[in-house]
């Protein structure tokens, strides 16, 4: 696979304190919300979600521009599950040269080898970080303001924004029918979360994204 795609590599924050349901039912979620981002892509996209390390995850991203909103998705679902556990994510921009047949147990290439550096050399008390060709200084500002709206967000908050940021546009109608909440309190909740503004970067991200790729 020559072209460019987007490696998830995270662990669970705290993971010892954590009983075990709590841990098996966070990564559930997480494997969960790997199958809902390859449903964003075209083609016959598939997550690849993998466990590794007891705590450690990974999943492929084939559409690398989305990797960033993937990343914004995976931390509101936890945030928003009410369990109380997060999870750190590095995202990995490469090329994959081996990706396996059902999971990423044997996979290689830059973008792997990008993400779980990423994430080896995270800080603990950081929960994004993004590697790559292209990726310079404005792209690691604009992460690192992401990363701060995360800890703001309420439980009720994140699960709003988990269902907002889906790139495929579903309406606070759709999103309150879902939560089981009205239009007027999906429009509450996502007011507080500054969910408009996230999509908005999310957008102009992704557009940026796009076009460097058709540049190369």
């Amino acid at each position: 696979m020559g072209t460019q795609v987007a490696v998830l590599t995270g662990d669970i924050v705290n993971s010892t304190e954590a009983d075990a349901s709590r841990l098996e039912a966070a990564m559930d979620l997480l494997a969960d919300t790997a199958r809902i981002i390859a449903g964003w892509q075209s083609g016959d996209a598939r997550p690849r979600f993998t466990r590794f390390r007891g705590d450690g995850w990974q999943f492929l991203v084939a559409e690398p521009s989305l990797a960033l909103r993937a990343a914004c998705v995976i931390v509101a679902r936890l945030r928003g599950s009410g369990q109380g556990l997060m999870t750190r994510v590095s995202i990995g921009i490469g090329t994959a040269r081996h990706v396996g047949a059902g999971t990423l147990a044997d996979a290689s290439g830059t973008a792997f080898e990008l993400s779980g550096r990423g994430l080896d050399a995270m800080p603990r008390r950081r929960l994004l970080a993004i590697a790559g060709k292209g990726i310079g200084p404005l792209h690691h500002a604009v992460v690192r303001l992401v990363e701060d709206r995360f800890g703001l967000w309420t439980p009720q908050q994140a699960e709003a924004t988990a269902l907002a940021l889906d790139p495929r546009g579903p309406t606070m109608a759709e999103i309150g029918g879902v939560l089981g909440i009205s239009k007027q309190a999906v429009s509450y909740r996502l007011s507080g979360a500054r969910a408009q503004a996230l999509k908005e970067a999310l957008a102009l991200w992704e557009k940026a994204a796009r076009e460097q790729e058709a540049a190369r």
